[in-house]
């Protein structure tokens, strides 16, 4: 199925495929919280943090995580969490089939929290060109208003080895071609976790565009958000492109 013209929009107003293609790697400078993460006793684990986050490939590495001298890392397969000096100090293969037991919906250690910062910092960090992933089926789905403003939907179905929050999501696209809004389910806490993700704070940072603030809410079955809790905050302070 061909991608939909909305795409090629959004992509240009992001930063192009062309800059795209010569980026390797995104470093941002984060903080991030939020009700979610403090559900599952994990209130501080991003509080301040750096994230190298791949383009070619799901791999993010975390410091300092969960303390200074240690880091997280996230790939395709597993997660672990080394010592500065590389040497690895626990580590946990397919940690996606891991969410199913029991404690884990009330508790989460510190290699749950990282799969799920790192699956996720990927995903953002990777749209909108993410969408043009092998595999993935996107189409342009009904218009949306949101406040008054009329916003165009992209809808995306992601194939099973792409790690990410719900097989089915939708992206929200403004006038300008930019990603405002991105509604999922986080399975990892529950079939439950109807998510609206809201964008915003664009900044252009050497040519490629990144939203600098974001907010999650609770999703209403009418599909508008509810005012709180905020489930996930994630501000970031500087992006640096290699």
């Amino acid at each position: 199925m061909a991608a939909p013209p909305l795409l090629d929009v959004v992509l240009e107003a992001h930063g192009g495929p062309a800059r795209w293609a010569g980026i390797h790697e995104i470093t941002a400078r984060l903080r991030s919280g939020g009700f979610a993460l403090a559900s599952r006793g994990k209130p501080r684990a991003f509080r301040a943090y750096e994230a190298r986050i791949a383009t070619t490939e799901p791999r993010v590495v975390i410091a300092p995580y969960p303390r200074a001298g240690r880091r997280g890392v996230f790939d395709a397969r597993a997660v672990w969490i080394e010592s500065d000096a590389g040497a690895v100090l626990a580590r946990r293969e397919n940690p996606r089939a891991a969410f199913g037991g029991l404690r884990r919906a009330v508790w989460w250690d510190h290699l749950d929290a990282l799969y799920f910062a790192g699956y996720a910092l990927w995903n953002y960090f990777c749209a909108p060109f993410l969408l043009r992933r092998p595999g993935l089926l996107v189409r342009e789905g009904a218009p949306w208003e949101e406040r008054g403003e009329p916003w165009r939907r992209l809808c995306v179905t992601f194939p099973a080895d792409v790690p990410t929050h719900s097989r089915e999501q939708v992206f929200y696209v403004d006038g300008a071609g930019l990603l405002r809004r991105h509604d999922y389910t986080a399975e990892v806490f529950g079939g439950w976790a109807r998510a609206a993700h809201y964008l915003s704070g664009h900044r252009r940072f050497d040519g490629l565009v990144v939203p600098t603030r974001r907010r999650v809410y609770p999703r209403r079955r009418d599909n508008r958000p509810r005012p709180f809790p905020t489930l996930v905050w994630i501000d970031v302070d500087d992006v640096r492109i290699t």
